[in-house]
């Protein structure tokens, strides 16, 4: 109770000093200096953070709009840290923590936290695509350990908005062997659960990783992992056909498309939606799996920790950029066309779809406009929107015009 108490008045000095100060600093572009209460490094970024940051902004932007999910894909972080995966949960589950990742700007590319704990952090978008580099959410742990390159932390109202007047955050950078700054690995809970032994389990945690950023060999490892399950169904190791049969490859398949990985629940209904089937007959294909691709999947929350070249994962990030005829080249036919796991159907439609919305937006007379007079005169975009598009649709004529030109030019 004593720690508790004393959390409180904490909290409740750091609210008064955030009254007085904050609503006149942004007018004044002064400093109150520090001392007391108040660390100066904390105020310093208030006064930088107002002439970005409302104090009433209810969560953070979303950067890209929202979508890292590939980015996190082909990230130097990811192998090492999903190779702390289950640690990193059990320290969420058991301690009441929502974990962090980001980029070198400050944007979040993965989390891990118990249910609970998760929805909170998702109110203030503390998942992945939110910003939380100081321009964007003001005073925060991730934006100060990115700034300075020092671990920080951050409690209650020292953080510059007032929806995180409710959370304690601790935060450290993560370096490459070449000391550059990658992103930071952040710890954060509410100001209730605040524990002195939380910065040096960030510690702890960000020292394993750059021990394993540091022991990764250098150059190529061979070509690794393919996957193909677009009109197909087959994978290759080193150039090796992998025996895998086809439920694993609808496993491999869907924890290639989601990277931040399955709870074993949801794989499994991902898998086989409804149907009885025993706890043993989905853990032994996990384990086939497993073997076949030398360990390389997470235990406690199924995800990949080696990569995996995929052409579905190729086809979402060409579309991300808009390069639709990249997109096309990819797209061979639907995924895995014979699965017929929820899963698995479930992200068929979206990627048809996908693809739908690219190429029909190709055909628009406003493309023009956007990519200039001769592109995307690739012929084989074109081509897909007149199988697209129905007769009489006037995009008919547009997409017909661009094939001509792009078959003349070839």
């Amino acid at each position: 109770m004593s720690q508790r108490s004393d959390l409180r008045r904490r909290r409740a000095a750091l609210e008064d000093e955030w009254s007085r100060w904050v609503p006149g600093l942004k007018a004044a572009r002064w400093s109150p200096g520090g001392g007391g209460t108040l660390r100066p490094e904390v105020t310093e970024s208030w006064v930088r953070s107002l002439s970005s940051v409302d104090p009433g902004r209810d969560s953070a932007p979303v950067s890209d709009g929202g979508t890292v999910h590939h980015r996190w894909a082909g990230s130097p972080l990811r192998g090492p840290v999903e190779g702390l995966t289950d640690e990193l949960h059990s320290i969420a589950d058991d301690a009441g923590f929502v974990t962090a990742v980001t980029d070198e700007c400050g944007t979040i590319l993965w989390t891990c936290g118990g249910r609970t704990m998760q929805r909170r952090a998702e109110r203030v978008n503390f998942a992945p695509g939110g910003r939380w580099d100081e321009q964007a959410m003001g005073t925060n742990a991730l934006s100060l350990a990115l700034r300075t390159g020092r671990p920080s932390t951050i409690f209650s109202a020292e953080h510059l908005v007032t929806a995180l007047h409710g959370w304690v955050c601790y935060c450290a950078p993560i370096r490459d062997p070449g000391g550059r700054i990658l992103g930071v690995l952040d710890l954060s809970t509410t100001w209730d659960r605040s524990h002195p032994l939380a910065m040096s389990t960030v510690r702890t945690l960000v020292s394993t990783i750059e021990t394993r950023l540091r022991s990764e060999p250098p150059g190529p490892r061979g070509t690794g992992v393919r996957l193909r399950c677009l009109g197909a169904e087959d994978a290759v190791r080193d150039g090796t056909p992998l025996p895998l049969r086809p439920r694993q490859l609808e496993i491999l398949t869907l924890l290639a498309l989601e990277p931040d990985g399955f709870p074993p629940e949801r794989l499994r209904e991902a898998l086989y939606g409804e149907r009885p089937v025993t706890a043993s007959t989905f853990k032994a294909e996990i384990s086939h799996l497993r073997r076949a691709l030398s360990g390389g999947i997470a235990t406690r929350r199924y995800a990949l920790t080696t990569p995996v070249a995929c052409d579905a994962v190729d086809l979402l990030r060409a579309l991300e950029t808009g390069d639709t005829a990249a997109a096309l080249r990819h797209y061979r036919g639907p995924l895995l066309p014979r699965s017929e796991a929820p899963g698995i159907v479930e992200w068929r439609v979206q990627l048809e779809v996908a693809v739908r919305e690219a190429v029909l937006a190709s055909a628009r007379p406003e493309h023009a406009l956007r990519y200039g007079e001769r592109a995307p005169y690739d012929a084989e975009v074109h081509q897909h929107a007149l199988r697209l598009l129905g007769p009489g649709d006037a995009r008919r004529a547009l997409a017909a015009g661009r094939l001509s030109t792009a078959l003349r030019d070839d």
